[in-house]
């Protein structure tokens, strides 16, 4: 494996291949299944030339003649693009596009929602007497004007894409077609040292690379990255800062339901001493065998994984636990 050449296909936003050895897995190890063991959610935020949002009329019982972002859960076999297309061509009536994902929530692996930042590529907007179980009508919204909500969770959402509209701070992050039967954390773990030294924590199963954690159900997905430096340096794990920063890239595929219904994230997590000392100008000691500091010799690498971290220039994550 080189290395910097992996660093360099996440920070640009590629995938990297998820085999069945991981760095960080719970003894028992078994493919999620979307609706059954998983629960993916889609929302788009959509925006006219009036700044104005694209709003949904809810036809459900539960939620009758409420209003909320075009939504809902992902179909087996659907792609995370494919789901966001067909709920605002089912709920809204327009085709659309996505420009990028703005904002991941999760309550840990078994429930996901992706919320796209999307444009208008054609269609017309669902009327009244289109009314059907999918929605009763859809509108555009000034954010001022009164309006029922379904839930004011929306408006994280809302906020978070105008913002990103306005002025982007990451890269365009789009779904990347890669296979994987379960969720993952794959970690672009830094320390970095004060006279300006970066260090990656690599896994050594067979070969050098980016380690691997599996999220578990009882914790939030980047939970992951903890139990792995848990793993990799006990003895210190307690003094230290673990830090998910946020999403490079995600990898999904789900065409082979049961199967390819998994998730990987592609994060950047930074590890830093919580005391003082002359210990804390290093990385800390790796008591596993299965882990190693890598330095990060090459200069425009250090300084482009430096400088991401620095602008937080990262897909967000939050846990809604």
């Amino acid at each position: 494996m080189n290395v910097n050449n992996d660093v360099e296909k996440l920070l640009n936003g590629e995938g990297l291949e998820v085999n069945d050895e991981f760095d960080s897995a719970p003894a028992e190890v078994q493919a999620v299944a979307l609706r059954k063991t998983i629960t993916y959610i889609v929302s788009a935020v959509i925006f006219n030339e009036k700044n104005e949002v694209l709003m949904v009329q809810e036809a459900k019982e539960n939620c009758y003649k409420q209003w909320y972002l075009p939504a809902g859960r992902m179909e087996e076999g659907e792609s995370i693009v494919e789901a966001m297309r067909r709920e605002v061509k089912e709920e809204a009536g327009f085709d659309c596009k996505p420009i990028t994902l703005v904002l991941v929530q999760e309550q840990g692996p078994q429930w996901i929602r992706f919320v796209f930042l999307a444009e208008i590529t054609g269609g017309s907007l669902k009327t009244t007497a289109e009314a059907d179980a999918e929605s009763l009508q859809a509108q555009w919204w000034d954010q001022d004007s009164p309006l029922t909500l379904r839930g004011r969770d929306i408006l994280r959402l809302i906020d978070t894409a105008l913002k990103y509209q306005k002025k982007p701070w990451h890269p365009v992050v789009h779904p990347i077609d890669m296979c994987c039967h379960v969720v993952v954390q794959r970690l672009l773990l830094t320390f970095s040292s004060s006279d300006g030294v970066l260090w990656l924590l690599l896994g050594n199963i067979k070969d050098l690379h980016l380690p691997v954690a599996v999220s578990v159900k009882t914790h939030t997905v980047t939970w992951a990255a903890n139990t792995l430096v848990q793993e990799a340096m006990p003895s210190s794990y307690y003094d230290l800062n673990v830090n998910t920063r946020g999403i490079l890239g995600l990898q999904h595929n789900g065409r082979v339901p049961g199967k390819t219904d998994g998730l990987c994230f592609n994060t950047v997590v930074s590890l830093e001493h919580t005391g003082e000392g002359p210990h804390t100008s290093q990385p800390p000691l790796i008591e596993s065998p299965r882990f190693q500091w890598y330095k990060v010799e090459n200069p425009q690498l250090r300084d482009k994984i430096q400088q991401r971290i620095i602008t937080e220039s990262f897909l967000p994550v939050h846990s809604l636990y």
